[in-house]
């Protein structure tokens, strides 16, 4: 079984990112002609090309990890966000079967190296971070091709990209919620998650998963 969580707001305090080559910091966002000016810092879409010619930031994120371009001592996903969930679920899953659904990046595995962002699906967020449904960005796509089933925990503002990223897997995909009403998920079992935490259920989901307190089910009726 391969684990699926969505990204968190809050990151590493000392979080890294790639630089320009004039030595300034670049903060990835959704909209940066919408960010607010920030003395030393380049604002970027992922997918904005970078100060090297004919290449995306995406682009050198990829060459960062395949050690075509050097390491600025970037965080691995598994350990960039700050919530305790995600280093209960690495020690638990480990880094071969934890992965990472980022709204600035896509889907990656927890040893992906990923610079500093503020994007996200958050309705409430400003809106220089909030990535809207009908936004372009070529994600990344670690489990394309995974015969592995899938458990996903995350809110319903990042499920249709969990969907859209996996819909050719070949495994069996179980998405976890919350709400009263069960979400639309399609080809994928759905099991209900009880807690009275609203805001980040899935950190408690994936806090008892990873205690084994909780258990995936994925004979759950599909949707």
């Amino acid at each position: 079984m391969l684990c699926v969580i969505q990204c968190a707001g809050s990151k590493q305090a000392n979080g890294v990112t790639l630089h320009t080559m004039n030595g300034h910091r670049v903060m990835f966002v959704a909209r940066p002609d919408a960010a607010p000016p920030e003395k030393g810092v380049l604002y970027a879409h992922p997918d904005d090309m970078s100060d090297i010619t004919g290449i995306t930031w995406r682009q050198r994120v990829m060459a960062v990890n395949a050690g075509r371009e050097p390491d600025p001592g970037l965080w691995i996903a598994g350990k960039l966000y700050r919530p305790k969930a995600y280093a209960l679920l690495l020690e638990k899953m480990g880094i071969e079967r934890l992965f990472i659904l980022s709204a600035g990046w896509g889907l990656v595995r927890a040893d992906f190296l990923l610079p500093d962002y503020d994007i996200t699906f958050s309705t409430s967020a400003e809106p220089w971070k909030r990535r809207r449904a009908g936004d372009k960005f070529p994600d990344f796509n670690a489990l394309e091709r995974t015969q592995e089933d899938i458990v996903f925990l995350g809110g319903k503002d990042y499920l249709p990209l969990f969907l859209r990223l996996t819909r050719g897997t070949a495994g069996r995909r179980l998405v976890v919620y919350n709400s009263v009403n069960p979400p639309v998920a399609c080809g994928c079992a759905l099991t209900r998650y009880p807690t009275t935490r609203r805001t980040n259920w899935h950190y408690d989901c994936a806090e008892d998963l990873a205690t084994g307190i909780w258990h995936p089910d994925f004979e759950a009726a599909p949707s």
